[in-house]
């Protein structure tokens, strides 16, 4: 069970920083990405304005993430780890969820309520395995 949950932990850590910079780096172009693959799915494009305070929010939210997920691989068998990464992702899923119905089914919402609750429940999944 640690080697998977070191696994994880790295595999997470990787991607969770990869997606901070890409949001640093071009905010507009993720959701711009996101709008052009809207049509397809008969889905409604979302809005592409990303202001600076949400900028920050966001690429402050992957580093920390990414910080939880660094000390799941270095501390596998620390459940703390996995418990906090998965607040915090199933936190992200639940508000992407809300905004599903509180604004209007944008693909980026519902593919981070998809991704985020992923990963917030394989937290779960090795926190629980680790606890018992």
């Amino acid at each position: 069970m640690k080697k998977t949950v070191r696994l994880f932990g790295l595999l997470c850590a990787m991607t969770f920083a990869i997606v901070g910079v890409v949001f640093l780096l071009t905010p507009e172009g993720v959701l711009s990405f996101f709008n052009s693959l809207s049509l397809a799915f008969h889905l409604n494009q979302s809005p592409v304005v990303f202001p600076g305070f949400f900028l920050i929010l966001s690429v402050g939210y992957m580093y920390v993430v990414a910080f939880i997920a660094c000390q799941i691989f270095r501390n596998p068998e620390n459940p703390l780890f996995l418990l906090l990464l998965a607040n915090a992702k199933i936190a992200s899923s639940l508000l992407s969820l809300f905004l599903v119905f509180r604004d209007n089914l944008y693909l980026i919402y519902f593919t981070n309520f998809l991704v985020d609750g992923l990963i917030g429940a394989a937290a779960i999944y090795l926190y629980l395995k680790i606890k018992i």
